[in-house]
C-alpha cells in the first residue's frame, strides 16, 4: 500500500457556515467547479490535499455509524507557520473570521510556539511553528 492523505472531510452541522469560514474567513482556495450544493472542497498543500466539508448527519450515515455527542473527537488537524509572527497572524485571522482560540500561541515544551483554535464546528486546528521540522 502507497500510504497517503488524499481528502480529509469534516463533518459539520451548517455547510454554509463553514464553508464561508473556510473560504471568506481563512481565504482558503475554495474548488467551486468541484463543490455541490451538498459538499464543498478546498486545495491544500498546493493541490496534493483537499479539505471537504460535508453535513456531518450525511457524514455518519455515509460511514455507517451513529452520529455521536459533540466533545473532544480524539484528533487535532494543524498548519505549520515559517515563524512566530506567522502563528500570530493565521491565529489573529482565525479569530477575525469567527473561531473560538483555545490555547493562545505561546511557548510550547518541545521548543515550538503555538496555539489552538476551534472551527465553528469545533474542529481542533493548532497553528504552529516547529523550528525542527520541514516547511513546505
Amino acid at each position: 500500500m502507497d500510504p497517503r492523505i488524499s481528502i480529509v472531510t469534516l463533518g459539520v452541522a451548517d455547510l454554509a457556515v463553514s464553508t464561508a469560514f473556510y473560504r471568506d474567513g481563512l481565504g482558503w482556495p475554495y474548488l467551486a467547479d468541484k463543490s455541490g450544493e451538498g459538499i464543498s472542497f478546498f486545495e491544500v498543500n498546493h493541490g496534493t490535499l483537499w479539505l471537504a466539508l460535508y453535513p456531518r448527519p450525511l457524514l455518519a450515515e455515509d460511514a455507517q455509524v451513529p452520529d455521536g455527542p459533540a466533545g473532544f473527537s480524539g484528533f487535532t488537524l494543524a498548519q505549520l507557520a515559517r515563524d512566530r509572527d506567522e502563528v500570530n497572524l493565521l491565529m489573529d485571522k482565525a479569530l477575525a473570521a469567527g473561531a473560538k482560540i483555545t490555547k493562545a500561541p505561546q511557548q510550547v515544551f518541545w521548543g515550538g510556539y503555538s496555539g489552538y483554535f476551534a472551527d465553528p464546528d469545533g474542529f481542533l486546528w493548532e497553528v504552529a511553528f516547529n523550528p525542527y521540522s520541514w516547511f513546505e
